[in-house]
C-alpha cells in the first residue's frame, strides 16, 4: 500500500504540524527581530524561505523611498569615488557618517534601478556590490571588508562584520551583530547569528546566536537529486508525527532555533530541523529530521559507525 503524502502547501495553518512551525525555533518575545514579519505572515518556517526574495525586494522598496528623502548623498549610475568601477544602473544612498569606497558596482543593464542604502557608520571598502537583481542594504555601523561579494536583494543589519571572502548570493537577511565569513544564498540569519568561518548556507532559516563551526556545511539539495535535471527533481519530503509531508520543492538547507551550534567540519543533509540549544559535535554527518530542543548530537564513529559499501542504483 502506497504511504499518503501531505503537501505543505494544501494544509491549513491549524493542520501544520508543531515541528514546522516558527515558534517552535525562534522566541521573538525574548529576541525580537527586525524581520520576524516574514515569519509571523507564513504558516511555516519553510514558507518563510520561500518567500525571502519578495520580502527583501518589497522591505529593500519602502525603506529606499523612506531613506532617500533623508540621505545626505545620493548618487546615481556613477562611481562614488574614482577607484570604484561600475556598470549599469544602480542608486547609492549614503548617510552622514558612513564611509563608501567598494571596488565595483554592478548595476542592472536593461534600466532597472535598485539602490545599495550604506546607513551611518557603516564601512564598506574594497568588495564587489551586484544590484542586477535588488538591492543591498548595510546597516548602521555594519563592516564589510575588501574582498567581499555581495548581490542583491540583501539585507544586512547593524554592527554586523562580513569578513573578507564572504559570498552573500542574493536573498539574504542578516540582523544585527552577525560575524558572516562563507557562502549564503536564500537564507535568514537572526542577531547574533556567527558564521564566521569558510562554510555553506542556502534555502536556510537561522535563529538567535545560532553558529556554524570552520567548513561546517549544510546541504540542500540530496546527493542523488544532483543526477537529475532541474526540472526532474523530486521535492523534500519529511516525516513529522508519523505523517510524510511533501515540502514543495527539491531545495531546503537547515533550520537552526536559537542557540543552535554545529560543529566543525560538520554536514547537515538537507531538511535537517535543529530545535533551540541543539548542539552537534565535530565531524558529524546529520541526517535529514528533527533534532531537540536541548539535544547534543555526537560523531562516534569507533563505537558505533560502520561504513557500508554499495552498488550505485540507476536514478
Amino acid at each position: 500500500m502506497t504511504e499518503k503524502v501531505l503537501k505543505l502547501k494544501e494544509l491549513r495553518p491549524e493542520e501544520v504540524p508543531a515541528a514546522l512551525r516558527a515558534e517552535s525555533y525562534f522566541d521573538f518575545k525574548a529576541h525580537p527581530f527586525t524581520h520576524q514579519a516574514l515569519f509571523e505572515q507564513t504558516k511555516s518556517v519553510y514558507d518563510a524561505i520561500l518567500g525571502i526574495n519578495a520580502y527583501a525586494l518589497s522591505w529593500l522598496e519602502l525603506e529606499t523611498a523612506q531613506r532617500r528623502k533623508a540621505a545626505a548623498t545620493v548618487i546615481s549610475d556613477r562611481s562614488p569615488v574614482a577607484s570604484t568601477v561600475v556598470r549599469g544602473t544602480f542608486e547609492v544612498i549614503i548617510e552622514v557618517g558612513a564611509v563608501f569606497e567598494p571596488a565595483r558596482i554592478l548595476g542592472n543593464e536593461q534600466g532597472k534601478r535598485h539602490a545599495i542604502i550604506v546607513a551611518a557608520g557603516a564601512r564598506v571598502i574594497g568588495c564587489d556590490l551586484d544590484v542586477d537583481k535588488g538591492g543591498i542594504f548595510i546597516g548602521r555601523g555594519t563592516v564589510v571588508e575588501p574582498l567581499a561579494t555581495i548581490k542583491g536583494p540583501t539585507v544586512v543589519g547593524d554592527k554586523t562584520e562580513i569578513r573578507s571572502g564572504a559570498y552573500l548570493r542574493g536573498d539574504c537577511i542578516l540582523g544585527n551583530g552577525c560575524t558572516i565569513r562563507g557562502e549564503i544564498k536564500n537564507a535568514v540569519m537572526m542577531d547574533k547569528a556567527n558564521f564566521p568561518h569558510p562554510s555553506y548556507v542556502g534555502d536556510s532559516a537561522c535563529g538567535y546566536m545560532t553558529h556554524f563551526g570552520n567548513q561546517a556545511t549544510a546541504a540542500n539539495l540530496g546527493i542523488y537529486e544532483g543526477l537529475r535535471e532541474a526540472d526532474k527533481r523530486r521535492n523534500i519530503i519529511v516525516r513529522v508525527d508519523g505523517k510524510a509531508i511533501d515540502l514543495g520543492k527539491p531545495k531546503m538547507g537547515i533550520c537552526m532555533g536559537d542557540f543552535s551550534q554545529v560543529g566543525c567540519n560538520s554536514v547537515a543533509d538537507p531538511a535537517t530541523f535543529l530545535g533551540p540549544y541543539t548542539i552537534v559535535y565535530s565531524l558529524t554527518r546529520i541526517p535529514k529530521g528533527f533534532y531537540g530542543p536541548r539535544e547534543v548530537l555526537k560523531n562516534k564513529p569507533l563505537e558505533h559507525g560502520v561504513i557500508e559499501r554499495a552498488p550505485l542504483e540507476p536514478v
